[in-house]
């Protein structure tokens, strides 16, 4: 055998010798038991969920979210029947977050005056809007009665259109939770799935079906979820479906077709609505047509022979 082969074998192998030697060493000092490398891995973890929760609480957003709750706390904006009634209403109409009750109500609060105020400056410091002095006082009141209102009526426009929006596309959504629970999935993991399956096309439907299936894992009450998927819509089609998913639990009916059979019910009325808005068609264009088309359709034809008299004279 070569001698200088034989060496150069021998260096290799004392290379590799040595290198598990040195790396069984490093990993003798810095071993752990499992647990510990957990309790360590679980430590950094929360370490990392305090300074990112400290971070969004110390935004200049949540700053000022929680010193404008800290005022609707002491002065008392957000407790009792009429507090639970605004987040009802702001529910409704979509708006979930926690802060979105002090928002409304410091907007419900700060419109009026800044409203009256504007309309105090345009007409009678800037005298940018020309009112009789007698008037200036009615119209600054009339303003403020304005900032009283917006607000209120803003959440009841978001809140009906929301409520329609939901009624034209539950069907459709229907039709997704039979296929899901077909399929084998249950109520709870069919709402989770066609919820994302809508978050592109059906938004608003998507969300109430994803707040449902979280309230139906963690609530001790089922039907307490149920019952709140129908408050939050106020919608009287998500109120059939919350009543048929509750018979069904209560007595055990097939849920693939009180779902198919909601579906068809839901396409029917929609059906139905959009026949009668056809039919009243005729009686909403008769003021119309009076008033625009017939004085111009008479005008045509009357309008050559005057043209043609007034050429004789």
């Amino acid at each position: 055998m070569d001698p200088a082969l034989s060496e150069r074998s021998f260096a290799v192998i004392v290379a590799a010798a040595t290198f598990v030697g040195f790396w069984a060493l490093g990993m003798a000092l810095t071993w752990q038991p499992p647990i510990e490398a957990r309790l360590k891995a679980l430590r950094t973890r929360r370490m990392k969920t305090r300074g990112e929760h400290m971070v969004a609480k110390t935004s200049p957003k949540a700053v000022s979210l929680g010193f404008l709750r800290e005022i609707a706390d002491r002065l008392n904006l957000l407790r009792g029947a009429a507090a639970d009634q605004t987040s009802r209403k702001l529910r409704q109409a979509g708006f979930h977050s926690r802060d979105a009750a002090v928002v409304y109500v410091f907007v419900k609060l700060a419109l009026p005056l800044l409203l009256g105020f504007l309309m105090i400056g345009l007409t009678s410091v800037t005298n940018v809007i020309a009112v009789p002095e007698d008037f200036v006082l009615a119209t600054c009141v009339g303003a403020v009665l304005v900032g009283f209102l917006l607000p209120e009526l803003y959440i009841k426009n978001v809140a009906s259109k929301r409520r329609e929006v939901l009624n034209a596309i539950l069907p459709e959504g229907l039709d997704l939770l039979t296929i899901c629970v077909e399929a084998g999935l249950s109520i709870d993991a069919a709402f989770r799935r066609v919820s994302r399956e809508m978050q592109g096309s059906m938004p608003e439907l998507a969300v109430e079906f994803e707040m449902t299936a979280i309230e139906l894992t963690y609530l001790p009450d089922r039907q307490q979820a149920l019952e709140n998927m129908a408050d939050r819509s106020d919608s009287a089609a998500v109120a059939a479906l919350v009543n048929a998913l509750r018979q069904t639990e209560k007595y055990g009916t097939p849920l693939a077709a009180s779902l198919r059979i909601l579906s068809q019910e839901f396409r029917q009325t929609r059906a139905s609505k959009a026949e009668e808005k056809g039919a009243r068609m005729p009686a909403l264009m008769t003021v119309p047509l009076m008033v625009f088309i017939l004085p111009t359709l008479i005008t045509v034809l009357i309008a050559p022979a005057i043209m043609s008299m007034f050429a004789v004279k």
